[in-house]
């Protein structure tokens, strides 16, 4: 049995053809994920700043503070640097030419900031046109697409890590 997203990722990548060959290349890509998880916790820490323990409304004056921060700090640190790893990395993915899971795991970044953040999210894309470009690419993957138009897919809710709160769309 194996626990934690990335570690799950790691195992499957390679398992499903969603990971490269080297074991340098696999770790890369582990390490990208792991940075994906980071991003994920201070995604959560925006409507939960003081923690998993009190509900969103005995918390909402702080969370107004931390979503500022994280748009002002933590989103253009991460975003910016998943673009530029993008755009150093030679091809259309960031495992180069090869599309891996940490290209699947920055869409759906990307889908639940849309969805969480959505007026912020569209002032801030203009500043990364390449993960924008890679969302919309692995949206348009024949598989991708076909889940995403499935009942399979999980539409986002206010029990996940993405959570919509109109006061925190600034």
């Amino acid at each position: 049995m194996i626990a934690q997203t990335a570690n799950i990722l790691l195992y499957l990548g390679a398992r499903h053809g969603l990971a490269p060959k080297t074991q340098s290349g696999k770790l890369w890509v582990h390490q990208l994920q792991l940075t994906v998880t980071d991003f994920v916790l201070e995604v959560h820490d925006t409507h939960h700043p003081l923690g998993p323990t009190l509900y969103y409304e005995d918390q909402k004056a702080p969370a107004k503070k931390r979503t500022a921060e994280f748009w002002n700090e933590r989103v253009p640190k991460y975003l910016g640097y998943f673009e530029d790893v993008l755009k150093a990395s030679g091809g259309s993915y960031l495992a180069a030419r090869k599309f891996t899971y940490i290209d699947l795991s920055l869409f759906q970044l990307v889908e639940g900031l849309r969805y969480a953040f959505p007026k912020r999210m569209k002032a801030f894309e203009d500043d990364i046109p390449a993960l924008v470009d890679l969302h919309d690419r692995v949206a348009t993957r024949p598989n991708i697409k076909a889940y995403l138009a499935s009942a399979r897919r999980i539409p986002f809710n206010e029990s996940g890590i993405f959570r919509r709160y109109r006061e925190l769309d600034g």
